[in-house]
């Protein structure tokens, strides 16, 4: 089979496509034949030696497609069925293995791009605005990089609940993405958490999503209401330096929380609570997946550069 693969750390260019042996399914273990796969953040992080990975490297977590094969002990998964998954390894290639547990069903009215599309952004806004801290209608939530991936699809979510949506972009096309999404109101990054309290009346977000994380933290205390929550799942601009948790105390005895994808998977229960809650809005037009581009497999270098230029919008797609 054709897949990706690195020899060395680097940029883009080290991202070559190879012939590889297909791999066969072990205990539990079922192969895919990949119908699309999720370009993601890490994988750049990977390839570029930040997380270290063991060299020949072939990137990818999240894909969809369709099961040819299964191992020993499955019982969940049957070959023919479609499904996707955001826990896999190698998904740049035309097959990959991955855990029968972790092979999430996708419905016949989903394509199997939105089924690529939604995975790992998809769960991690659900379980932000349904487990993190969970949102209800008479909440005002702040939620940064509100045009990308998880915060396109959380604002929806956020949407549905009912809640209150201040969405925090870097630019005027931004801007107008996350009013389209549903956003009541759009602000920049400049100052932002006085403008939440000209909005909350005072009195400030009940919940702030960061994702950007060294630039925006501080702004994100300020903007909180007293015993408020600060969500900080991820660090665009850089990781959060340590800091005296008595200011937490100072800002009006916050909560704060460093949530990730794995701790609310915990178990298959879990997991297909919160896929089930995606795919069925999904399928009745209530969620919108947006896929900002696709490449074949041959172009993965290309897809990291686009991605890695900030100036994409939506989940970018391999397609084999």
């Amino acid at each position: 089979m054709k897949a990706i693969a690195a020899q060395e750390s680097g940029g883009p260019d080290v991202l070559h496509l190879t012939d590889v042996e297909i791999p066969q399914p072990g205990p539990d273990q079922v192969l895919v034949r990949t119908a699309a796969t999720g370009v993601n953040f890490i994988e750049t992080y990977q390839r570029e030696g930040v997380y270290p990975v063991d060299h020949p490297f072939t990137p990818g977590s999240e894909a969809a497609g369709v099961v040819t094969a299964v191992g020993e002990n499955v019982t969940s998964v049957s070959v023919g069925q479609r499904v996707a998954t955001s826990e896999a390894t190698r998904t740049y290639a035309e097959y990959f293995l991955v855990d029968a547990a972790k092979a999430m069903p996708v419905p016949d009215e989903m394509s199997d791009h939105d089924a690529a599309a939604l995975p790992l952004q998809g769960l991690t806004a659900h379980y932000l605005v349904r487990s993190t801290f969970e949102l209800r209608p008479e909440h005002t939530a702040v939620i940064t990089a509100a045009s990308g991936g998880v915060g396109g699809l959380a604002i929806q979510l956020m949407k549905r609940i009912g809640a209150t949506v201040i969405a925090l972009t870097s630019t005027e096309e931004k801007a107008a993405t996350a009013r389209q999404l549903g956003a009541d109101h759009v602000l920049g990054y400049e100052n932002f958490s006085d403008k939440v309290r000209e909005l909350t009346g005072g009195r400030g977000a009940d919940v702030v999503y960061d994702s950007v994380g060294k630039t925006t933290f501080d702004e994100s205390l300020k903007a909180t209401r007293v015993r408020g929550t600060v969500v900080l799942f991820g660090g665009s601009s850089g990781q959060v330096p340590p800091f005296d948790i008595q200011r937490l105390n100072g800002s009006g005895a916050l909560f704060l929380t460093r949530p990730s994808l794995v701790y609310y998977l915990r178990d298959a229960e879990e997991r297909a609570w919160r896929w089930n809650e995606l795919t069925e809005a999904v399928v009745a037009g209530d969620l919108t997946v947006r896929v900002g581009g696709t490449y074949p497999l041959t172009d993965a270098a290309q897809a990291h550069t686009d991605l890695e230029s900030r100036k994409t919008q939506g989940k970018l797609l391999l397609l084999p």
